[in-house]
């Protein structure tokens, strides 16, 4: 699974408004910089964002965009449905996307991908923003520790 760059940018913007709560209102240029995301897409996401009702705006000049909801309310994999649509990694293990192969009767790691789809969901669905936004960011020495995964390709 890969997300979309509106996903990816959706999630920088909502973890920036868990970790300000309480804070109030931060403006756009301030959320645009800070999450290192060009004004004018953000400003599309926000809207999508508002339509969930995961944030709000606040007009004016000391206005711009918090949390509407709590964060233990929203999961990573409501986040990435309502953005990418899909989970799963191929479109013959998808339910709401499927799409048919002609090797489907005789395909060997069809079940390793549904595998990979059912973890993926499970795992996403469990993790909601509060949680998330408590963990440390990740090394990029862990990205690369190919022991840990006993492979490369990744």
């Amino acid at each position: 699974m890969k997300l979309s760059r509106k996903a990816d940018y959706a999630l920088r913007v909502l973890f920036t408004l868990v970790d300000r709560r309480g804070e109030g209102p931060i403006s756009m240029t301030a959320l645009a910089k800070q999450n290192d995301v060009p004004k004018r897409f953000l400003e599309h996401i926000m809207l999508d964002l508002k339509s969930q009702r995961w944030v709000e705006s606040t007009p004016g000049r000391t206005g711009g965009y918090a949390l509407a909801c709590s964060p233990d309310d929203v999961t990573l994999g409501q986040v990435v449905r309502f953005f990418d649509g899909v989970i799963a990694p191929v479109g013959c293990v998808s339910v709401t996307n499927f799409e048919g192969c002609s090797q489907a009767a005789t395909c060997r790691f069809r079940r390793i991908l549904l595998d990979i789809r059912n973890l993926t969901a499970a795992h996403l669905d469990s993790a909601t923003l509060a949680q998330v936004a408590r963990n440390q960011p990740v090394a990029e020495r862990e990205v690369y520790s190919l022991e840990l995964i006993g492979g490369d390709g990744i």
